[in-house]
């Protein structure tokens, strides 16, 4: 399981897998690869937490292995 993660470390490591953003989204930020459009928390002071960061993974399409090995 990945561990906890800034919100400016999550932006950082999804543009390296390709998405574009963050974007302003109506309630929340949101990054974009090709037509597939990603919602990702609001900054905020904490870290992402584990769960949370492993439903963004999952809706990626990213397996914790590639997260975790990149």
């Amino acid at each position: 399981m990945p561990k906890n993660i800034s919100h400016r470390e999550l932006v950082s490591k999804l543009r390296a897998y390709g998405f574009a953003g963050p974007h302003s989204g109506s309630r929340h930020p949101f990054m974009t690869r090709g037509e597939f459009k990603l919602r990702i928390p609001n900054p905020h002071n904490g870290d992402i937490s584990r769960p949370l960061l492993s439903e963004i993974l999952r809706q990626a399409g990213i397996s914790t292995k590639e997260w975790n090995d990149e």
